[in-house]
């Protein structure tokens, strides 16, 4: 391998206090450190080439003003989960050539302890490795522990309700629920997005852009579970339009990510209509459903059983775009960037 070599990193530059992230300066590409990749210290870890990388709706709130939110260091290059590859190692838990899956900074080299959380992982040579940042990686994850842990095993008579369902979590639930023998009713923010849902076998697909939320409750409701990846004016709707004793289960609430949250004005039906409402984070519910999650989905990817959708943008430095569109919904599918090959 090549000695001397340019280490790419993006830079958190500027905390957000509202609105969207900048690419240029919310976050700046920067190329001016040289590293000898043969002499790097390793102190007993390992040296990771960076092979893919996520963006995730969730990096929003990492470059928050906020002080109750512990985020990017500014000055420092930001992070999410992505696949690299050991070219040094000397842990004895590593050797050149394995893979490591986990929270990675975003810098096409990284030295890391013998003690770091990442871990080895293997593929289905059918399968890439940006799937195992999305479908089989840490989005289908959070839709299969969730959908396991909260929603009830039989849904047949049952109606669900998945916000954000093209997306990488959405889609997945959307898959699971019909499985379970749900119907299920989805919303996405543009005609090709609720087209894919209709692909991934939602019953009633629409726009929420175009089409009223309350409207298609109305008519094809009331609503037994929801996912809830949006938040806002939908949760109250969705609220609304629920059935006695349904089940909230919340994932994440973009609609307030970049502007001014809002909250909804009917909490009461929480207790009037006996909901039970479940928030979590993948990282709580993980280590439970980890192996049996990768046992049964990334199979069912290979066959065809289940859809996934990719939106790939190729190069380190374009990782400020890959935000910036994951934020403004412009993305097609799970957001990956692709920062080498092996």
């Amino acid at each position: 391998m090549p000695s001397t070599t340019t280490n790419g990193k993006v830079i958190f530059n500027e905390k957000i206090s509202s609105g969207y992230p900048v690419p240029g300066k919310t976050v700046v590409y920067d190329e001016s450190e040289q590293l000898d990749l043969s002499s790097v210290p390793l102190d007993g870890g390992f040296l990771v080439k960076t092979i893919v990388l996520s963006v995730d709706p969730y990096m929003r709130g990492l470059m928050s003003e906020s002080p109750d939110v512990t985020g990017f260091a500014l000055g420092s290059p930001t992070a999410s989960y992505g696949i690299g590859r050991v070219l040094r190692s000397e842990s004895p838990q590593l050797k050149t050539g394995d893979h490591v899956y986990g929270f990675l900074s975003h810098e096409q080299y990284s030295v890391h302890p013998s003690s770091s959380s990442l871990r080895k992982i293997e593929k289905s040579p059918e399968l890439s490795w940006s799937t195992y940042l999305g479908a089989a990686g840490m989005p289908g994850l959070t839709a299969y522990s969730a959908w396991k842990e909260y929603a009830l095993s039989t849904g047949k008579g049952l109606v669900a309700f998945v916000t954000a369902a093209s997306g990488p979590v959405g889609s997945m639930v959307v898959q699971l629920a019909k499985a379970d023998g749900y119907k299920v009713i989805a919303s996405a923010g543009s005609d090709d997005k609720v087209e894919f849902t209709k692909k991934c076998g939602a019953d009633v697909a629409f726009n929420y852009k175009t089409t009223s939320t309350a409207d298609v409750l109305k008519e094809h409701g009331p609503i037994d579970l929801y996912w809830d990846n949006v938040g806002g004016q939908i949760l109250e709707t969705a609220l609304a339009h629920a059935n006695m004793c349904a089940r909230f289960i919340e994932c994440g609430m973009i609609s307030s990510y970049n502007g001014e949250s809002y909250g909804p004005k009917n909490l009461q039906l929480l207790y009037t209509k006996h909901i039970t409402m479940y928030g979590f984070t993948v990282v709580n519910l993980e280590d439970k459903y980890r192996d049996d999650f990768l046992r049964t989905i990334p199979p069912k990817l290979v066959s065809g059983e289940l859809q996934h959708m990719e939106y790939l943008l190729h190069g380190l430095d374009k990782v400020g775009e890959g935000i910036l569109a994951v934020q403004k919904g412009v993305n097609r599918g799970k957001a990956v960037v692709v920062v080498a090959e092996e």
